[in-house]
C-alpha cells in the first residue's frame, strides 16, 4: 500500500474575510504559528485548497484568502468517530503511579466535544465546583486516517495516516475516576479543543519526533514528546484497525505526557478564565482555549 501523498503541505479550516464562507486552505507563512497568530489578532492569509481536505487529490489554488475565523483542520461531520488512548506515555504512566498497559486503553469521545481554536471549553454544572470535579488539561498529537484501513499491519500503518493534528483533551477527574470507562468523562460537549493546523504525513518524517508542550495561564506544565509514547503512532493504527474499519476523517488522539494537574501537589485544576495553549511542533502550531463554567441561570433557563 503506497503513502498518502497531498498537494498540500499544512491545511487549516476558516471562514474567509472576503466570503464569509467556511474555506480550505494552506497558510502562505510556512512557517507561521496559525493558531497563535489567529489569537493575537495577526492577519493570516492562505491559498484556497479545491476539494475536500479528506481527499488527497485537492489542489492548492492561487486564490488567496484572508482568515477572518480559524476553525478546527476537520468539521465534526468528517471527523464521524473519536478515539483516544489513555495512560500511552511512559512519564505520564509514572507520574500517575499506574502500570503501563499491555495493550492499548481506548475510550471514545461523541464529536460534539470537538471545538477549534479560540473557542471556550465549558466545564458544565454536572462537572462543578471545579475543585471537587478537578478539571484538567492534556495535551495531545492526533492522528487523522486518510483512508479506509482494516487489519492493516505496523509495517503498513502509516501508508494510512492523512496526517496530524493537536488536541487538548480536558478531563474531569471525579467522574473519570469513579468508574471504569472514560467516556462520559471526557465526552462532555464542547471540552475537546481540535488543531489548529492539519499537517500531511507526507512531510512528518516521523511522528515519534514530536515535541507538545501545555502552557496554563503562562505556567508551562506539560513539556513532551512523541518519542515517550508507549504504543508509537504504528502500533496504534495497527491495534486498532484489527476487525474494525477505520474510515477516512477518523481522528486518534494518541495520550499526553507528564505534567497533568490531579496528580500534582497541590492539585492543578481549571477555572473560569484559565488560558490554555496546547502546542506542537512539526507545523502543527498552538491551540489557544479559554475556560468558561457553564453559569447555574442556564439550568434554570431550562427547567
Amino acid at each position: 500500500m503506497a503513502p498518502i501523498r497531498t498537494q498540500w503541505a499544512r491545511l487549516i479550516r476558516f471562514v474567509a474575510a472576503e466570503t464569509s464562507n467556511v474555506h480550505i486552505g494552506q497558510p502562505i507563512d510556512p512557517n507561521l504559528d496559525v493558531g497563535l497568530a489567529s489569537h493575537q489578532g495577526r492577519p493570516i492569509r492562505a491559498h484556497e485548497i479545491v476539494g475536500s481536505a479528506l481527499d488527497p487529490a485537492a489542489q492548492v489554488s492561487n486564490r488567496v484568502l484572508t482568515v477572518k475565523t480559524l476553525l478546527s483542520p476537520l468539521s465534526p461531520e468528517q471527523v464521524g468517530l473519536v478515539r483516544c488512548l489513555g495512560l500511552n506515555y511512559s512519564d505520564h504512566a509514572a507520574e500517575a503511579n499506574l502500570p503501563k498497559p499491555q495493550s492499548p486503553v481506548l475510550f471514545y469521545k461523541p464529536a460534539g466535544s470537538l471545538i477549534g481554536p479560540n473557542a471556550p471549553v465549558i466545564i458544565p454544572l454536572v462537572a462543578q465546583p471545579v475543585h471537587e470535579h478537578l478539571p484538567d488539561y492534556e495535551v495531545e498529537l492526533v492522528i487523522v486516517i486518510g483512508k479506509a484501513a482494516k487489519n492493516v499491519s505496523e509495517q503498513d500503518a502509516l501508508d494510512y495516516v492523512l496526517g496530524y493534528t493537536g488536541a487538548n483533551d480536558v478531563s474531569f477527574r471525579k467522574h473519570q475516576m469513579s468508574v471504569s470507562q472514560w467516556c462520559f468523562s471526557k465526552g462532555f460537549d464542547n471540552t475537546n479543543p481540535l488543531g489548529p493546523c492539519l499537517v500531511s504525513a507526507s512531510v512528518v518524517t516521523d511522528p515519534q519526533k514530536i515535541p507538545l508542550k501545555c502552557t496554563v495561564n503562562d505556567t508551562v506544565l506539560q513539556d513532551g514528546n512523541t518519542a515517550d509514547q508507549i504504543f508509537n503512532v504504528r502500533t496504534t493504527v495497527s491495534y486498532l484497525s484489527q476487525g474494525t474499519t477505520l474510515e477516512p476523517g477518523s481522528i486518534i488522539l494518541t495520550g499526553t505526557p507528564k505534567g497533568v494537574g490531579f496528580v500534582r501537589k497541590p492539585v492543578i485544576y481549571l477555572k473560569d478564565g484559565d488560558r490554555m495553549h496546547a502546542w506542537l511542533g512539526q507545523g502543527i502550531g498552538t491551540l489557544v482555549n479559554q475556560v468558561k463554567e457553564e453559569p447555574a441561570e442556564r439550568l434554570k433557563s431550562v427547567l
